[in-house]
């Protein structure tokens, strides 16, 4: 059977056919419905983990305890799994284990545009890169056989066009794969210094196998055509068909880490050595292979972003295609702005206020207070980082004499990620940072994925939930408050006193977001009007100050210099609190 389905899909669907049974992840564009794919399948387990690193030791884990497992995440997930990632690479495995990193070049999503062929390379394993949906789902199953046969675990590589493109996908069953036995052996996996000498001798020779692997691997081949040559690997393949068609004669890469170096000798037998490009997204990974193998081909310019067909048009024939255009000046802007109903809007409406403030921000939707109305983001790090690196700001301003207060603020779902060791480093160091968890009961940014503070799993089920500000106390912090973001009063009096505390608060604004599935705990917790009510603006009363605009909802708009309130809105109040002449009411 035949069925359209996006990368992530197929990729699920692969680790389902080729009988794996636990799955780990966490959330994060573009890799995020590789789980929740996982999730619809019968004889997997799949679970939503706190960060990456605990995700890819679970399936780590559950790959020694004799089970196929894997582990999917974004490309900056790989930074925080690079720990058990680079161990593991070294002990092997017992059943098989794969990790799926989604890379992002033109940063869609994302901070950066780091490539993690890198990470295959550093980690010395073999890495696979699909090109279609198809591809996902036989490189799936193709790598749990490499990962057995060659004791090693597996990185596949996608980007953001393979992860969420839809193609042709031929379906099979599932192979049943009894768990293996576990057996002790730490010799293999307890690398201390004295095992991990051994080890690292068998790398080496992994390694060579693998090469050997790479030269007849049906993964990698050579598709005749034309005298001009493109050597290319992943979503590039298609571009590159797309460009240059039955003129191009093409070696196609999915087996990437070892390369075909005899491949690649008979490649440039059947070409035009002066007409060679390489075709690939971010770092000169393939470049710089071909050069070392002696060949000179032809780079394509710049070294970043997405290398659509138009880019390579533009770079190798100084020309693209028409393209339909627009009057600019009838394109209204639409910059990204927190929803209509948003938790975080009264925090923002209130710190927007406040002088000499540096505000460290984090990985979530709250990242967009640095935009207008608000500008309130000062920098934003890294996940999980705000805390920490508030820490290091506050540090150094004391030290300059600068009269300046850090508030540091985090989602709930990147408190559970890497906030929780942010906030000992604050809570440690005595530090007098303002520590800000901005709880909106979901991991919002990726899609309404539950996390350890929902109450619920992965699959909606009850789960133990875990309470954010009994962990902050049981760290240490004794200036712990708990406030509705949505009381303005509320968040300005939390506030005053952490500013004028010298030592660390934590604030926890907690509601829930406003497109979270709400239960039955939801509004017996917070209202049963709980996002029911709509505002409306009395016109006769209304002054136009736009004080209400101020507060960047996009359910409030002018129109004949008076505010009005459309449909989107969702009851927060946030506007009939600011407005001075009280002209904003229920309807």
């Amino acid at each position: 059977m035949k069925i359209l389905m996006t990368g992530n899909e197929a990729l699920a669907r692969g680790a389902w056919e080729a009988g794996v049974r636990f799955a780990s992840a966490y959330p994060g564009t573009p890799s995020t419905e590789i789980l929740e794919n996982l999730l619809t399948y019968d004889g997997i387990y799949a679970e939503w983990a706190p960060n990456e690193k605990v995700a890819l030791e679970a399936a780590c884990g559950a790959a020694v305890g004799g089970v196929r497992a894997v582990s999917a995440m974004k490309h900056v997930g790989v930074n925080v799994a690079a720990d058990p990632l680079f161990t593991f690479a070294y002990t092997g495995v017992n059943a098989g284990m794969v990790l799926v990193t989604a890379d992002e070049p033109g940063m869609h999503s994302s901070q950066n545009e780091q490539d993690n062929r890198n990470y295959a390379h550093m980690a010395k394993i073999p890495l696979l890169e699909p090109s279609n949906s198809q591809e996902c789902l036989d490189m799936m199953k193709i790598a749990f056989v490499i990962s057995e046969e060659f004791d090693t675990p597996v990185l596949i590589r996608t980007t953001t066009r393979v992860a969420h493109s839809k193609s042709l996908v031929t379906l099979s069953d599932r192979i049943e794969i009894e768990p293996k036995p576990y057996e002790k052996n730490v010799r293999k996996f307890l690398p201390i210094p004295a095992f991990a000498v051994g080890l690292r001798v068998k790398v080496e020779e992994r390694m060579a196998r693998l090469k050997e692997y790479s030269e007849t691997t049906p993964l990698n081949y050579i598709e005749k055509g034309g005298k001009i040559g493109v050597i290319t690997s992943g979503m590039c393949y298609n571009y590159a068909k797309e460009v240059f068609g039955e003129d191009a004669t093409y070696l196609k890469l999915g087996f990437t880490k070892p390369r075909p170096n005899r491949l690649l000798d008979e490649f440039y037998k059947q070409v035009d050595p002066s007409k060679v490009y390489v075709i690939e997204e971010n770092d000169p990974y393939l470049l710089d292979w071909v050069k070392r193998s002696g060949y000179s081909p032809i780079a394509i310019e710049p070294p970043y972003g997405e290398k659509t067909p138009d880019v390579l048009r533009a770079a190798i024939f100084g020309e693209s295609n028409p393209e339909i255009t627009v009057a600019v000046d009838d394109v209204p802007n639409r910059p990204p702005v927190l929803c209509a109903g948003c938790p975080h809007r009264g925090f923002f409406v209130e710190i927007a206020k406040r002088k000499n403030t540096v505000v460290a921000g984090d990985i979530g939707c709250y990242t967009l207070g640095f935009a207008p109305p608000f500008n309130a983001v000062d920098y934003v790090i890294c996940m999980g980082s705000a805390f920490s690196a508030g820490h290091g700001t506050q540090v150094a301003l004391d030290q300059a004499g600068a009269d300046k207060r850090v508030v540091a603020v985090m989602g709930d779902s990147t408190f559970f990620h890497t906030g929780m060791n942010s906030l000992v480093e604050v809570l440690y160091n005595k530090s007098r940072v303002i520590c800000v968890i901005l709880d909106n009961r979901i991991t919002g940014m990726t899609g309404q994925q539950e996390h350890p503070g929902t109450g619920k799993s992965a699959y909606g089920d009850p789960a133990p939930e875990i309470d954010i500000a009994a962990v902050c106390r049981a760290l240490g912090a004794e200036h712990v408050t708990v406030i509705n973001p949505n009381d303005l009063s509320q968040v300005k009096n939390a506030l005053d006193e952490a500013y004028d505390r010298e030592v660390a608060s934590v604030i926890i604004t907690r509601y829930p977001c406003v497109l979270k599935p709400m239960g039955e705990a939801e509004f017996e917790e917070f209202g049963k009007d709980l996002y029911k009510n709509k505002y409306e603006v009395n016109e006769t009363a209304c002054i136009g100050c736009k004080a209400c605009i101020r507060v960047g909802c996009p359910a409030i708009s002018m129109s004949n210099d008076r505010a009005i309130i459309d449909n989107a809105c969702v009851g927060c109040s946030v506007c009939e609190q600011i407005c001075p002449v009280k002209a904003i009411k229920i309807q």
